[in-house]
């Protein structure tokens, strides 16, 4: 099919309409309630199911795999812009525990899924190849926007890659709703929760997506007048030239050292820095509001997740299906452990709270991990969100390293370097933390229930 600007519009239009209707799904349909199913999650199942990769009703172009990359630089272009400056020292000293616990998850989780993969799925399955253990990760702790980038970085050597990693992120997020609620069920029947003791008493809001008039906030602030530019187009000029200018960066260094292909969305990533820095050096970084930014961003990754699901490839899936298999439920046993052995022994507060919204992010995305939160400290006194958001300063940088790095040494036959150091990094964080006297016994669970309601 020959792409023009009106395949474009009518994939758009299309991957609209599936959007409301998962919106639709999830404010009338009792069981994408109970499941929390995201608006985009079911656009892209029945994209899958429609479009030409399922029954073909719906005439997506051949294309739409393609968006992923252009969205993935959106989004990893906008997270610098906006940010404020934020001492680390004061950082680390006040959320060491959180950073420690989600910096060894994220990093072991990649370096874990890899060495299961090379020692143990490689034995049975000869011919796979080494990367496909990042496929774990990349899904999982990274979400559909870093399958989708890791797809991206392997284009031109693993085309499987991009299916494999939207295929494992949306597993994820299904795997991780069920378990999630499975887990909460669990805990407020031992009483391992802090705040709550009845799960199926939950606000309205949080089944059906919908939020009641009084509870609505604003999606951010005019930092310009409309009479020169509308703030939208203001804020979206921004993110524009950072994924541009990140685009021509990667195609330059492409150039320069054509034996490595540079992600667009690691070069987007560091020109948001310096654009970000920039405007705070010419004191006009207040101009920029991270609110509309973020919901710029997170409109790109709602895009992004259903054009992905949409667009994977069923027969490259039942090709890999059972080492696949095996992997992602490695990939659960795995956070299982963080959640039941690691976090009660890490965290000296509220410790379900902050394992329960780990292991929402750690099967998929934040958002999902935020769900979880909501249900269990509904008035947020556990301050897991305020410690995370401080934590993720470093956590953050370590995933973009890792994403970036990862499939360049896979390409260049480095795999096993990644590998071991990945795991020694992650294995070094938790003995440290552990010499250092962060870690003790569980809490007793009288001191863990106090200040309890049934919502």
């Amino acid at each position: 099919m020959e792409f023009t600007p009106w395949t474009l519009f009518t994939d758009f239009g299309f991957i609209s309409l599936l959007l409301i209707i998962g919106t639709l799904l999830r404010a009338k349909v009792k069981v994408a309630q109970f499941l929390f199913l995201p608006a985009s999650l079911s656009a892209g199942l029945l994209g899958l199911l429609l479009g030409p990769n399922g029954y073909g009703i719906i005439p997506f172009s051949n294309h739409i795999g393609m968006y992923t990359g252009i969205l993935t630089a959106i989004i990893f272009g906008s997270l610098p812009l906006g940010a404020q400056k934020t001492p680390i020292k004061g950082i680390m000293r006040r959320v060491s525990s959180m950073w420690a616990y989600a910096q060894s998850l994220t990093i072991l989780q990649w370096g874990g899924g890899m060495l299961f993969a090379l020692l143990v799925l490689k034995l049975a399955w000869a011919d796979l190849p080494n990367g496909f253990g990042l496929v774990l990760a990349a899904g999982f702790v990274g979400g559909h926007g870093t399958a989708a980038a890791v797809g991206e970085a392997f284009s031109d050597h693993w085309e499987d890659a991009a299916t494999l990693g939207m295929t494992s992120a949306t597993m994820g997020i299904i795997c991780g709703i069920v378990g999630g609620l499975l887990l909460i069920k669990r805990s407020t029947i031992k009483g391992e929760t802090s705040f709550i003791t009845n799960f199926d008493d939950l606000p309205n809001e949080l089944r059906t997506g919908l939020i009641p008039k009084e509870e609505r906030k604003s999606l951010g602030a005019n930092t310009v007048s409309t009479m020169s530019i509308d703030p939208l187009a203001f804020h979206l000029s921004f993110i524009g030239i950072i994924a541009v200018c990140g685009y021509y960066v990667s195609q330059w260094g492409t150039a320069l050292f054509p034996a490595i292909s540079i992600p667009v969305f690691s070069t987007a990533f560091i020109i948001g820095l310096l654009l970000n820095k920039l405007l705070q050096f010419i004191k006009a970084d207040n101009y920029v509001d991270k609110k509309v930014v973020d919901r710029i961003s997170s409109g790109a990754t709602d895009l992004l997740v259903a054009f992905g699901i949409a667009s994977i490839n069923l027969g490259v899936v039942i090709d890999y299906a059972v080492p696949l298999a095996f992997l992602l439920l490695f990939g659960l046993l795995y956070i299982l452990v963080f959640v039941y052995y690691i976090a009660p022994r890490m965290f000296k507060e509220h410790w379900f709270e902050k394992a329960i919204f780990s292991w929402g992010w750690a099967t998929g995305t934040v958002a999902m991990g935020m769900v979880f939160l909501r249900i269990v400290d509904p008035e947020g006194k556990s301050k897991t969100l305020d410690d995370y958001a401080l934590a993720y300063v470093g956590v953050g940088i370590m995933d973009i390293l890792i994403v970036s790095l990862a499939p360049v040494l896979v390409m260049t036959g480095q795999h096993w370097l990644f590998t071991i150091v990945s795991v020694l990094v992650g294995i070094g964080i938790l003995l440290i933390t552990r010499w250092q006297g962060w870690w003790e016994n569980p809490t007793s669970q009288p001191s863990q229930q106090q200040g309890k309601s049934t919502m």
